[in-house]
């Protein structure tokens, strides 16, 4: 993959990328409707192949948040059409390159040194390169190491690249942008934090101790002293990311146990460290040469607050059929507001009692089969309708607590990784054998 030895940093030239960018779509879209005023046969699977390209190929040169956010996009299965699905994808660790004189200027700037006056070996291109940085391998005292490296300027635009990614956003999911803007701080604040790699290596060696005792799972050790503002050392985990894994078709018994790591992962930080892996894409799974499963970032990791906590898990695990109780935790959850109008409850209601049915069938069970399609495409099917609801385009508040973005965000995450690994998985059981459910939960 071609090496980039430059990234537009300053915010004329950054949004000169995306105007020329909304140019190409803009074209795109004219096309598809002379073609089909002409009556020339076309789909509109050829317009989002095309839109889809032209917007990856622009973000993928932007890095940064730009880049992020379509990698968060690709992650949604159940809202993006195929074709932007496939292309976003490649954000997760196939981005393309920063050069090697870029990468020698940030050791630079940090240790004031040469990555080889620190390092036995360095290598001088990446081996994977994603949306915030791109890692390369090194040596020293024996020990092979992962050396990641953020991308210059990407701090310093996070919130201009929001603002002008967000048409995209609002276009492709058919929603308005106030409805975005009720999200856009908690994004920037992840995305901020992302940057911050000192950060990131004390929450990953936190996480990394208190889910060591879990069976099967593995994680890197860090090395704070190699580490720095825009740089992260770490041991290098041999094996294959998640796609590539699958590839090599293991036995169902194997499928099953990597899931079962997976779930039993997510479930112990969610109820016992109140804090979570928020960022469950492929890339940032390893699966050793012994089915271990490795876990090597913690970039974007979502604090939960006790009192969200509650009600969301009251909401989830929740056996009450009382709709005065459901209605008061939709309220205290933010997916109702007072000045709603009957018909304004009715139809969120309705439509969040969908979106908790949903998330809280796999707990339903004893095992739940994530290779079962039909679940996905329901989830797939009710997706595409909420983008065509004219009520939440047109309502007017955001809807569900800004904590809901990145909590959801992580099950239905999860919940894609396990469909793709086609595993079963004890799902029921986990809540007794790995956490503390408060009994309102069980009420």
């Amino acid at each position: 993959m071609k090496e980039q030895t430059k990234i537009p940093v300053s915010k004329v030239a950054r949004a000169a990328k995306f105007v020329r960018t909304g140019a190409k779509v803009g074209g795109n879209y004219l096309k598809h409707y002379t073609k089909k005023a002409l009556d020339i046969e076309t789909s509109k699977d050829d317009l989002h192949n095309a839109n889809a390209t032209d917007i990856y190929n622009s973000l993928s040169k932007l890095k940064g948040s730009a880049l992020k956010v379509a990698q968060m996009m690709a992650m949604d299965k159940n809202l993006l059409p195929n074709a932007y699905q496939k292309q976003f994808t490649m954000a997760q660790y196939s981005a393309p390159p920063l050069s090697y004189p870029l990468v020698v200027k940030t050791f630079r700037d940090y240790f004031d040194k040469h990555p080889n006056d620190i390092f036995d070996s360095f290598t001088s291109s990446a081996v994977n390169a994603a949306s915030i940085g791109q890692v390369h391998q090194a040596t020293m005292a024996g020990k092979k190491l992962a050396v990641k490296i953020q991308y210059p300027g990407v701090g310093d635009s996070i919130n201009s690249d929001l603002k002008m990614v967000k048409p995209f956003a609002a276009r492709l999911f058919n929603i308005s942008q106030k409805d975005l803007d009720h999200y856009m701080g908690e994004v920037s604040g992840k995305l901020l934090e992302e940057t911050d790699y000192k950060l990131e290596v004390r929450r990953s060696m936190e996480i990394s101790k208190a889910c060591s005792h879990i069976d099967g799972i593995v994680f890197p050790e860090y090395y704070p002293k190699l580490s720095a503002e825009r740089v992260i050392t770490m041991d290098w985990l041999e094996g294959a990311h998640l796609p590539e894994f699958i590839k090599t078709n293991p036995d169902q018994e194997t499928r099953n146990a990597l899931g079962q790591k997976l779930w039993d992962f997510y479930q112990y930080q969610m109820h016992e460290l109140k804090m979570v892996h928020a960022d469950p894409h492929p890339g940032n799974f390893i699966i050793t040469h012994k089915n271990e499963l490795g876990i090597i970032d913690f970039g974007c990791v979502k604090e939960v607050p006790e009192e969200f906590y509650d009600a969301y898990f009251r909401l989830l695990y929740s056996k009450t059929s009382s709709k005065d109780e459901l209605l008061e935790l939709f309220h205290e959850l933010e997916f109702l507001y007072d000045d709603d109008s009957p018909e304004e409850i009715g139809f969120f209601f309705n439509t969040f009692s969908k979106v908790i049915d949903l998330i809280r069938r796999p707990f339903t069970v004893d095992k739940f089969d994530f290779s079962d399609n039909s679940y996905f495409k329901e989830l797939f099917d009710f997706g595409q309708q909420l983008t065509q609801a004219e009520e939440i385009r047109n309502s007017r508040h955001g809807r569900g607590s800004k904590h809901t973005l990145y909590l959801n965000r992580t099950f239905f995450g999860l919940y894609n990784l396990l469909n793709e690994l086609r595993a079963e998985v004890v799902t029921k059981s986990t809540k007794d054998r790995h956490v503390s459910i408060k009994a309102a939960m069980a009420s």
